[in-house]
C-alpha cells in the first residue's frame, strides 16, 4: 500500500491540508531589547516589519552583519512551546523565542519555498530558522537542542500589508 503512495499525493496534503491563525505579534527595534507585543503589525513588501531590527535599510538586529532578504519575518509555532514544556520543562513565552509571528495550526517546516497568506499580507518561506546561543544567552534558558528543527520559518514579503492577532494563515495555492 504504502509503494502507491507518491509524492504528489503528500505534496497536496501540505498545501490544501491547514489552516492556522496568528496567536502573538512581537518586534523589536534593537538587538538585545525585550520583544514588544502587538496587537497589529505592518509588514512592508520586500523591507520587513515597520520598526523592527530587520526592517533592511534600518538594521539593528544581532544578525544584522549577515544582511538576508529572506529574513524580512519571522514566524514560530505555539505547538513548539507546548512541545518545550512537555518534552524539555522548558517554559518558554511567546515573546521569548525572537520570532516575529506566533502561529498555530501552521505546518512551518513543509513550506520552504512555498507561498501562504498571513492574513492580508502573501509571504514566501524562504528557509527554516536555526535556533541560536543569542537566545539563550537573552532567556538563560538551555533551549538550543530542543530546538532544532522546530526553531521556526524565515520569510520574505511579497506583499505587505498590516497583520493582526486572529488573521487566519493559509497556503496561496
Amino acid at each position: 500500500m504504502l509503494d502507491t503512495i507518491g509524492a504528489g499525493s503528500a505534496q497536496s496534503a501540505v498545501q490544501l491540508g491547514w489552516t492556522g491563525v496568528v496567536r502573538f505579534l512581537h518586534f523589536t527595534p534593537r538587538a538585545f531589547l525585550p520583544m514588544r507585543s502587538a496587537e497589529q503589525i505592518n509588514l512592508v513588501a520586500g523591507k520587513g516589519i515597520e520598526g523592527d531590527r530587520y526592517m533592511i535599510g534600518n538594521e539593528e538586529g544581532f544578525y544584522s552583519h549577515k544582511p538576508e532578504e529572506g529574513r524580512q519575518v519571522t514566524l514560530f509555532e505555539l505547538e513548539t512551546l507546548a512541545a518545550l514544556k512537555r518534552d524539555a520543562g522548558i517554559e518558554l513565552g511567546p515573546e521569548e523565542h525572537r520570532r516575529n509571528v506566533t502561529v498555530e495550526g501552521v505546518p512551518l517546516n513543509h513550506l520552504v519555498g512555498r507561498r501562504f497568506w498571513l492574513g492580508e499580507t502573501l509571504l514566501e518561506a524562504t528557509r527554516l530558522s536555526v535556533p541560536c546561543r543569542h537566545i539563550e544567552e537573552i532567556t538563560g534558558k538551555a533551549i538550543f537542542d530542543p530546538l532544532i528543527n522546530r526553531s521556526g520559518l524565515n520569510c520574505r514579503i511579497l506583499q505587505g500589508g498590516i497583520v493582526r492577532v486572529g488573521d487566519i494563515v493559509r497556503n496561496a495555492a
